[in-house]
């Protein structure tokens, strides 16, 4: 069982979330490899660091195999950025371990809502968001054409940031 490891955005365990990431982005949406991977290292260590947000990473003998951050949209929000598998690893339900787990620490940071995005062209993320109690802002019915957006109140936050 993988374990749950909080790290910053520059730690060398975070470059294969990056990499698939990128190249993941950039095969679904006919985009730069390049591009993506510059979209990706845009924000910087802060965004997805405490008190704010925070950067987990599900490690299994040394190799991250999950992943996923947050960071501050309002007062009250937290948005999932970044929540991946590694392709090797699909399938185990690391995935739901990973917004369980940001869930949980963004409760903790006092935030009382999570949003969060996903592209069109990723059906594996709206199905993980569906089925994981996130209200869609979108038709659910219709053929998805722009980036769909998602929230979910979290439980009343123990302690306040």
């Amino acid at each position: 069982m993988p374990e749950s490891v909080w790290v910053a955005q520059s730690d060398p365990r975070v470059r294969p979330l990056l990499a698939d990431l990128a190249r993941e982005y950039a095969t679904r949406y006919h985009r730069a490899l390049i591009d993506e991977h510059h979209k990706l290292r845009e924000y910087s260590d802060e965004h997805f660091s405490p008190p704010e947000g925070g950067l987990l990473l599900l490690v299994q003998d040394g190799q991250a195999v999950a992943g996923g951050a947050f960071q501050r949209y309002d007062g009250e929000t937290a948005e999932f950025k970044r929540i991946w598998t590694h392709r090797a690893h699909r399938g185990h339900g690391f995935a739901r371990r990973v917004v369980a787990e940001l869930e949980a620490e963004a409760g903790r940071r006092g935030y009382t809502r999570i949003f969060l995005t996903t592209g069109p062209n990723q059906p594996e993320a709206r199905g993980l968001y569906l089925a994981t109690g996130y209200t869609p802002h979108f038709d659910v019915h219709a053929v998805p054409r722009t980036r769909l957006s998602f929230s979910k109140a979290l439980p009343a936050a123990v302690g306040a940031r």
